[in-house]
């Protein structure tokens, strides 16, 4: 054998060694991260169920006591009411403005279209509490701060550009040639859009409204700047209740984060049964075959 096949040989081994190197260092920091969150959840889910839990690996005893006492003392009935309230009317305004936005969109092409992308992917880039402090100002100077309506004007904000990203690629990928066939017939725009889009994008509405409703539920910035004692969220009282004056017993507190994480995973994984990950960042266009 050759120098030169020798040299290109061990090159070779050596690429394998580290491209296996790097796979399981990758693998072994995602498996320690992913252990490390497990055994965070599993503590303080045993500690929402712990009668006394001092010293010891495991609490002296069991009960569901907490989950009752968390829900009366932090009044969460009302509080759940307030978020769907919140969440429901952030999911439907935000599909009202955004999908004829990301129809828009995605079928027009114009001066400063790359612009305006830009500018919608801003409020979901940078931190919430950037725009959410000069957004608290206008709400207190315009008395919508503390209500409902100012607290869904909030959420709104990074929610309507989230349905708009997440829908374009859904209408990029049908073909244009069934708009065109059903104006030939005498259909209206308004009838295109609702008897031949709606149906063909409603995977896509489904899976927006589902991540819009996760992302809302677990907003906290905003909601916390913009809201007040009758409008908050369930993630806003679990802060209250942490940091809030007084002694509290910290299993109702578990309780309250266990309820917390029990319904915005609930959701996160109907989300997940309609929407591919992929799907938010790939912006493909298949490209209709000619007839």
């Amino acid at each position: 054998m050759s120098n030169s096949a020798t040299a290109a040989l061990g090159k070779r081994q050596g690429t394998l060694w580290f491209a296996r190197f790097w796979s399981g260092a990758v693998l072994g920091v995602m498996t320690f991260f992913l252990i490390n969150v497990a055994l965070i959840v599993a503590s303080v889910a045993t500690s929402s169920f712990a009668r006394r839990w001092f010293k010891s690996w495991l609490p002296d005893g069991y009960t569901t006591n907490w989950y009752v006492d968390a829900w009366k003392e932090f009044q969460l009935a009302s509080v759940l009411i307030v978020t769907v309230q919140i969440v429901l009317a952030v999911v439907v305004l935000a599909l009202l403005i955004g999908l004829p936005a990301a129809y828009a969109l995605a079928r027009r092409d114009f001066a400063g279209k790359r612009l305006l992308m830009g500018l919608f992917l801003l409020p979901l880039m940078i931190p919430p509490i950037t725009y959410g402090i000069p957004l608290a100002t206008v709400m207190y100077q315009l008395n919508l701060a503390g209500t409902l309506t100012g607290v869904i004007i909030a959420n709104l904000l990074p929610a309507l550009p989230f349905v708009i990203l997440v829908m374009t690629p859904f209408i990029e990928q049908i073909d244009t040639n069934l708009e065109s066939a059903a104006r030939v017939f005498g259909a209206k725009s308004s009838q295109v859009f609702r008897y031949v889009l709606v149906p063909l994008l409603m995977p896509g509405i489904l899976a927006a409204s589902l991540l819009v409703l996760v992302r809302t539920i677990s907003m906290f910035e905003l909601t916390f700047l913009t809201g007040g004692p009758s409008t908050q969220t369930l993630v806003v009282a679990l802060y209250y209740a942490v940091f809030a004056a007084g002694v509290r017993a910290p299993q109702s507190i578990d309780a309250m984060a266990i309820i917390y994480m029990a319904v915005t995973l609930t959701w996160l994984l109907i989300a997940m049964r309609f929407v591919s990950p992929t799907q938010l960042v790939s912006r493909v266009r298949e490209h209709p075959q000619g007839a």
